[in-house]
């Protein structure tokens, strides 16, 4: 680890800062000398602290200041603005939990949570993605390159290994439970970070299957198809009050025989994401790929996400309701229909309202 003594850089840096203060007038010198220094001269003791991912580092001074790693969050800013580390700057300070120690100086604790490897990284996966979002984000954070994870996430023998995993699912994709997690930085790997999301979904989410089947038997979906249809649900829902009605609309169009029509099936077998300024194209509906429920009957052969723990209970208890249609309303919402009359009529008049919302000039400034 370099000290303030052997880089030149923060020698440089460490000498000169002092000295623009002291312009200022020698109390200002004087004040920085004492709260860039180490809190303790002597031996310092451990202290353990973490660092969420996007922790600002105005309250990373706070934490660093409060926990007696550095003496004053104030010189930790005036330090950082000198080197000219801002919010998202690379090169700011990383989150991870950290052993420091309280004999130290300031620009030590720095290059520490710059450079430093922390002892532990946490990373949070959204409910909702996807293995491909997964994997991107995790080539984004340095973690590992996104095709590596794909692969794990492909591996037969992964699935095999569990066996409580269905034999006949194409991938882990919906088995990752999204949720944070801590992993110690030697274990960052496709396969352990896999390994634990299992591990998440078997504890958190798997019993509820279980459960149902056991006392109820309400449903008469495997645990694949339970997860496939948890997963449509999810991307479908944006308000929690919605996805019981949502679940209970598929569920109702399962048992009719109706095909689901669901949008997030098509765009997950192209590969493509829709906006309320360019919706799916006739041709895109119309294009055969085995995850579209607009040219296929019943579910597709796996889990286009990772559903929420609201959505797979949503699923095990669906509202009985006689709806067999929605649109979506771009802000969250839908409008839910019994008939397909009703259904069109909702889907022109959503459509009529974003079209005269992009019309609008754009204000002047």
């Amino acid at each position: 680890m370099a000290t303030l003594m052997k880089s030149p850089r923060w020698f440089f840096y460490g000498m000169i800062l002092p000295v623009v203060l002291l312009s200022a007038g020698w109390g200002g010198g004087i004040w920085w000398l004492w709260a860039s220094a180490a809190p303790n001269d002597a031996v310092g003791s451990k202290i353990r602290l973490t660092i969420p991912d996007g922790t600002p580092m105005q309250v990373i001074g706070t934490e660093l200041e409060a926990s007696g790693v550095i003496r004053s969050s104030l010189a930790l800013r005036i330090w950082l603005q000198w080197l000219g580390l801002k919010e998202g700057n690379s090169k700011a300070l990383q989150a991870g939990t950290y052993d420091f120690t309280t004999d130290r100086p300031l620009s030590e604790i720095v290059t520490q949570m710059q450079t430093g490897q922390p002892l532990e990284t946490r990373f949070t996966i959204p409910e909702g993605w996807s293995i491909a979002q997964m994997a991107n984000y995790f080539e984004q954070q340095g973690f590992f390159p996104a095709k590596d994870f794909i692969a794990a996430a492909n591996n037969r023998n992964i699935i095999s290994e569990r066996k409580w995993l269905p034999s006949d699912t194409p991938s882990l994709e919906g088995f990752l439970f999204p949720d944070t997690y801590q992993l110690a930085q030697a274990e960052i790997k496709p396969e352990r970070v896999i390994e634990i999301m299992l591990d998440q979904f078997e504890q958190v989410a798997l019993p509820l299957y279980q459960e149902n089947q056991k006392n109820s038997g309400k449903i008469a979906l495997s645990l694949k198809d339970w997860v496939t249809l948890s997963s449509i649900v999810e991307k479908e829902s944006v308000l929690d009050q919605e996805r019981a009605v949502i679940a209970g609309v598929f569920t109702q169009r399962l048992k009719r025989n109706m095909r689901l029509e669901a949008d997030p099936t098509v765009e997950y077998g192209l590969g493509i994401k829709q906006t309320p300024e360019k919706p799916l194209t006739l041709a895109q509906v119309r294009t055969p790929s085995p995850y579209n429920t607009y040219v296929n009957q019943g579910l597709p052969p796996g889990a286009i996400a990772s559903p929420s723990l609201k959505s797979l209970k949503a699923v095990l208890e669906p509202d009985r309701t006689e709806y067999l249609f929605f649109v979506a309303r771009y802000d969250g919402s839908h409008v839910f229909s019994r008939t397909l009359s009703e259904h069109e009529k909702a889907q022109n008049e959503i459509g009529d309202r974003v079209k005269k919302q992009s019309e609008k000039p754009t204000p002047k400034n």
